[in-house]
């Protein structure tokens, strides 16, 4: 390994502190959810064209921040939220990204905080009814499914309670935790589900495997203190919106991916970390596509057999037709299902 300059070396070893701090290596920390001012003045209003639904800037800077990856070649720590619309839109590329590059890169979820409560007003957003339209603007922007109707008619009092539920079951399994988060997402996206509500998160523990009765004993423990560190390690990073994702290699050089991009942008990040990497060639038959990932919206599908939006649909709309799929429409969308997914 490349030898680290002091001053890096500095920087290390406050990042490291830091990720020891979010796993819990510090005692007698307050289990409570304290609002900073960051936090208060988040705004949910996330700006399609930059891809970003952002926070105010703050005075710290990740810029110079090094970490050494452990376990595969190439690290993302990727900061989001249930209720980021934004993260919703990079969806496809995400999940494209562990097809072609899952042997060699390791994605950790932290939680950002987007929606503490509706007790400010800020960017427009001073009321769950505001964000409706929103959604569906963005919903078209993205071709992403999203039915911003749930704020008109079961509207979430805050992203904290869905956070600290992943968080949760992040306790029990992360690759279940993953799958727990996609279908939350799902529920509040294009089921119009109110995420806040035990009720829907129970019934998403069920579907991905997870023990629903320790997911709310962890809620109201340890959970929440593991949330409250995510809150402090994007502070301490900077964090200014969601999606951010830090890419990292093994030697501690860092870039930073900001909001909704490309996925050829994703690959790039990659491949100057790794520039001996290889892209895994994958099966891109829906049968294939359809077990790896038990739901697929049109655009992810499309990204995923490398076909067109409107290719996609035809071959989506015949395999619903002959029975092998399953298939919530939405007024902005479908989300398809198939036959391996537990709902």
């Amino acid at each position: 390994m490349p030898k680290i300059t002091e001053m890096n070396n500095f920087f290390l070893k406050t990042l490291v502190a830091s990720l020891l701090f979010v796993s819990g290596g510090c005692n007698g920390q307050n289990n409570d959810i304290k609002m900073t001012t960051v936090q208060k003045s988040n705004l949910l209003l996330c700006d399609p064209e930059t891809g970003v639904c952002e926070i105010p800037d703050t005075s710290l800077s990740a810029s110079d921040l090094k970490l050494t990856a452990d376990k595969k070649p190439v690290r993302i720590i990727y900061f989001t939220d249930p209720i980021c619309s934004s993260c919703w839109g990079i969806e496809p590329q995400l999940r494209k990204l562990k097809l072609e590059f899952g042997d060699i890169v390791d994605i950790t979820y932290h939680m950002g905080g987007l929606l503490p409560d509706w007790s400010y007003n800020s960017g427009g957003i001073s009321k769950p009814s505001d964000v409706a339209h929103h959604w569906d603007e963005v919903s078209v922007y993205y071709d992403m499914p999203i039915d911003g109707d749930v704020w008109l008619e079961d509207p979430l009092s805050s992203s904290f309670p869905p956070s600290i539920a992943f968080k949760a079951a992040e306790i029990q399994d992360h690759k279940k935790a993953v799958l727990f988060l996609r279908r939350i997402r799902e529920m509040v996206f294009l089921e119009k589900k109110n995420i806040t509500k035990w009720e829907h998160l129970e019934k998403a523990a069920l579907e991905v495997g997870l023990d629903a009765l320790k997911l709310k004993t962890d809620m109201d423990g340890k959970a929440k203190l593991d949330f409250q560190n995510d809150l402090n390690l994007a502070r301490q990073l900077g964090v200014r919106g969601f999606p951010t994702l830090f890419f990292m290699d093994e030697q501690g050089n860092k870039l930073t991916l900001y909001g909704v991009k490309p996925y050829e942008q994703f690959e790039r990040n990659i491949r100057a970390l790794a520039v001996d990497a290889l892209k895994k060639t994958y099966d891109k038959t829906p049968q294939s596509l359809f077990n790896h990932y038990p739901t697929l919206t049109t655009k992810e599908f499309a990204v995923l057999s490398d076909t067109s939006t409107e290719q996609a649909k035809q071959v989506l709309n015949q395999l619903f037709d002959q029975q092998r799929l399953k298939k919530v429409d939405t007024k902005n969308g479908a989300l398809w299902i198939g036959k391996t997914a537990r709902y």
